[in-house]
């Protein structure tokens, strides 16, 4: 069984009168891509920004292999562009880091060729198109190496194109060592990057399990309604 990353303990979210997280408890395996699925409004952008401490559960915690929360990273689905340069997006995360000055622009640039932008480094970022700018993200998290990035539907305002590059990005951001939780409502896109799957309904766990299980034989009605597109998107 894999190392755990982070526990989830009877987590529950309440906002406008309404509970949007109900007694989730899960334990989020390290070195896996898990993949946070389910239909729009069911919590998985909620459910993630608990796990990264951007929300405060009414009741239940969240709890950290080792006792302390690990360097992390987030990215959403609509990337917040400094009025700074490509490269100065990156090293100004750096300062904030706490990273020494003279190795920001270093580890600044390495990203930037990791993820196939150093030519634009000069350029602003606010004037480059959407997929650019969620590389920039991506290369913004990356270099703060993070244990943990959390990816909040990285590709849901892209084309196709640029989604097939964030998506080949998150997977050689895995492979250097860096657990990724993810949300999306895409199958396709859950088929091709999950490890594990955890599907999330109104609010409550459904399901969680590895993702070939999950997508040969889904325990829950509402996963294998998900799965046939017939579960409701309201």
């Amino acid at each position: 069984m894999a190392e755990a990353l982070l526990t989830l303990e009877a987590l529950r979210f309440d906002a406008g009168g309404h509970t949007l997280i109900d007694s989730v408890s899960a334990r989020i395996a390290a070195l896996r891509r898990t993949v946070i699925l389910g239909p729009n409004g069911a919590g998985k952008s909620v459910l993630m920004r608990l796990m990264h401490g951007l929300l405060e559960p009414v009741s239940g915690r969240v709890h950290w292999s080792g006792g302390k929360a690990p360097v992390q990273a987030m990215v959403f689905q609509r990337p917040v562009m400094l009025r700074r340069s490509v490269l100065d997006n990156l090293t100004y995360a750096l300062a904030l880091a706490g990273v020494a000055a003279g190795e920001r622009r270093t580890r600044a640039m390495d990203v930037l060729q990791r993820v196939g932008l150093a030519h634009l480094a000069s350029r602003p970022a606010r004037v480059l198109s959407g997929g650019e700018q969620q590389r920039v993200a991506l290369a913004r998290a990356w270099a703060l190496r993070p244990a943990v990035l959390f990816l909040d539907e990285p590709t849901a305002s892209l084309d196709p194109g640029a989604s097939a590059e964030v998506e080949r990005l998150i997977g050689v951001i895995a492979a250097d060592g860096c657990s990724i939780v993810m949300s999306t409502h895409n199958l396709g896109q859950a088929r091709r990057l999950a490890d594990d799957i955890l599907f999330i309904d109104s609010g409550r766990i459904a399901e969680h399990t590895p993702a070939a299980d999950f997508f040969a034989a889904p325990r829950s009605a509402q996963a294998e309604q998900f799965i046939r597109g017939e579960l409701s998107w309201t």
